[in-house]
């Protein structure tokens, strides 16, 4: 899961299977669950038919679906990738609107209360994905989708041993086979009819190379422990017969630039089918932006306070400086990232805030060049069903192409002490690591489907939650991080809110990338280049709001659970239910945590 960008396509979750989904199906399912009759008494036989039923749409998704395939841990088709070409889209629209008419067809008041919420998310997760491929069409108008599936479908192979290296590495050579003719296939879904903006190629353009070089330089060095030397040239062959056809790609969409449209706004319309569609977020346009600056001016306020707190002679600007000037050289972070989990995870225990299913640590590794020019830090966790354990936490490191100034900015940005620190509760514990720990426990149904909103929301959350709950000592330096960290997730509430729609009212204008850059630095605090990064962002993933918005819904169901449970109310208990529903929307969560 992704602390992308400052700190993870909408907003790109390392592995997510199914995601969220249409409007009417939606509401329907929502209100649905809460109408089935107290008097229903489901019959163990339906329970039995749908767990089976979920068990054969786990299976056919995965030959759908190969790449997420692999990355859910299924490995029966570690060798395929995904069929993005026009028949290939056909027969998967045609499949997800099979799957959407037989979940539909299921009463909901045959089904125990557990199997009605698997049933519901299902549903949703379904729609989701139908409407993102039929209505809002990503792979018209996303190119960068394809440089992931490239990247993603040889990496997601290379860097856990489920498997003996010789194996994988044919694996590896069997995308790798299969590759150009998918971005063959890329080419005609982005053809000249396709809705394609010229800031979204630029941004692909500007990952490619890296890309490529990852391609070509990094993949035939993955397998050192083959010793087939025959084995070994045919990789070396077929990565870079695909870092050429990535470099024709990229030909392709410099060409297809100069007819592309300057413009990439969304316009309110779509994105309110896509707030509904992807998180079940229904809430006016208005008030959400009333939501995002109410946020931002309270956590200025914060901000200035606790940096008085750490010297009261000098103004916030200026504590902020002197904290982001302590970081380590780019060559120590990784060590200084990997120091704080330990410490972590014994607060976790010994202050009872949560169960922790596993006592494993994730492992500390540099980002994969293909995804350094979009992610500051990110967690890259096994499937559910994955044999290897492996879980990377990943962290972006100063390009070494930069000037010495560059990469000072970036470090003060990303990467100072404190920012260290509250990254890692983010990331890991209780973030985005100790959700995916949770798995084990669940469903089949959550186990596949999430929304943006809960996962991203659960880490941003826990960031606030650990330093309330004492962690740190009250060092108002950390809490300064965590508050400009804050800051920066609250800022793209508003500049997504501002890019994309006119919110904050009929005919207003949307905001430039230059307009969200210069909010991101100004308004959220941010360094000049994590601004830049961050207003790019948000023209390729409109929904990154979720952020800020999903940890106000966990607060606010927090206090929900608390009035509701009085003296009964535990953190611990909080927090262990809301996991227990792992990923769903907040919508179909809510009455179920609030009612136990």
């Amino acid at each position: 899961m992704n602390h992308e960008m400052n700190k993870t396509t909408e907003s790109q979750p390392a592995r997510l299977s199914f995601r969220p989904r249409g409007p009417a199906l939606g509401l329907l399912c929502g209100l649905a669950l809460l109408c089935v009759p107290l008097s229903a008494r489901p019959a163990p036989a339906d329970d039995q038919a749908f767990v089976a039923l979920m068990v054969t749409l786990t299976s056919e998704y995965a030959k759908r679906y190969p790449i997420e395939a692999t990355e859910l841990g299924i490995h029966s088709y570690d060798g395929e990738i995904d069929d993005v070409s026009p028949a290939g889209i056909a027969a998967e629209l045609a499949w997800l609107r099979d799957w959407q008419a037989r979940l539909a067809a299921i009463p909901l008041a045959s089904l125990s209360t557990e199997n009605r919420f698997d049933l519901e998310l299902a549903r949703h997760a379904v729609g989701s994905r139908l409407y993102l491929r039929s209505e809002a069409q990503d792979h018209r108008r996303r190119p960068g989708t394809y440089l992931r599936m490239v990247a993603g479908s040889v990496n997601a192979l290379i860097k856990r041993s489920f498997a003996p290296a010789q194996q994988r590495l044919r694996l590896v050579q069997a995308r790798l086979a299969k590759l150009p003719s998918a971005l063959q296939a890329a080419e005609k879904n982005l053809d000249a009819s396709a809705p394609l903006s010229q800031v979204a190629i630029d941004i692909t353009l500007s990952d490619l190379d890296a890309t490529a070089r990852f391609l070509s330089d990094d993949v035939p060095l993955a397998f050192p422990e083959v010793k087939d030397a025959a084995l070994q040239q045919e990789l070396r062959q077929a990565s870079s017969t695909v870092a050429q056809a990535l470099r024709r790609f990229g030909d392709f969409l410099k060409q297809r630039r100069k007819t592309a449209s300057p413009a990439f706004s969304l316009g309110s319309e779509a994105y309110k089918k896509r707030l509904w569609a992807v998180e079940m977020i229904d809430e006016p346009l208005p008030q959400l932006l009333s939501r995002a600056e109410s946020e931002i001016a309270r956590l200025q306020r914060e901000f200035r306070a606790t940096a008085g707190k750490i010297d009261s002679k000098k103004d916030a600007a200026a504590v902020q400086l002197d904290m982001l000037k302590d970081h380590p050289s780019g060559d120590r972070v990784i060590a200084e990232t990997s120091a704080r989990l330990s410490g972590q995870q014994k607060f976790l225990i010994d202050r009872r805030i949560v169960t922790l299913p596993s006592p494993v640590l994730p492992l500390v590794r540099e980002t994969p060049p293909f995804m350094r020019a979009t992610t500051l830090a990110s967690m890259d966790t096994p499937g559910p069903y994955d044999s290897a354990k492996e879980a990377y936490y990943y962290v972006t490191l100063p390009n070494p192409t930069w000037t010495k100034e560059q990469a000072e900015d970036f470090l003060r940005g990303a990467h100072s002490r404190p920012i260290i620190e509250v990254t890692a509760i983010h990331e890991a514990f209780p973030g985005h690591y100790l959700q995916h720990l949770w798995e084990g426990r669940l469903s089949k149904a959550r186990q596949l489907f999430g929304v943006m909103s809960n996962i991203e929301g659960w880490a941003h959350y826990t960031e606030q939650m650990m330093l309330d709950e004492g962690y740190g000592n009250g060092d108002p330096t950390l809490r300064l991080a965590q508050i400009q960290d804050a800051l920066l997730r609250a800022g793209r509430f508003v500049a997504a809110l501002r890019m994309h729609t006119d919110a904050a009212g009929p005919g207003s204008a949307a905001w430039t990338v230059e307009q969200a850059t210069d909010y991101f630095q100004k308004q959220a605090l941010q360094t000049r280049k994590v601004s830049e990064m961050e207003a790019l962002r948000g023209t390729q993933d409109p929904l990154y709001m979720v952020y800020t918005w999903g940890k106000l819904e966990i607060l606010r169901l927090r206090d929900e659970v608390k009035a509701a449970r009085g003296a009964g109310f535990a953190l611990k208990g909080f927090h262990d239910d809301l996991l227990s529903y792992g990923r769903a929307p907040f919508r179909l969560i809510r009455p179920l945590v609030v009612k136990k």
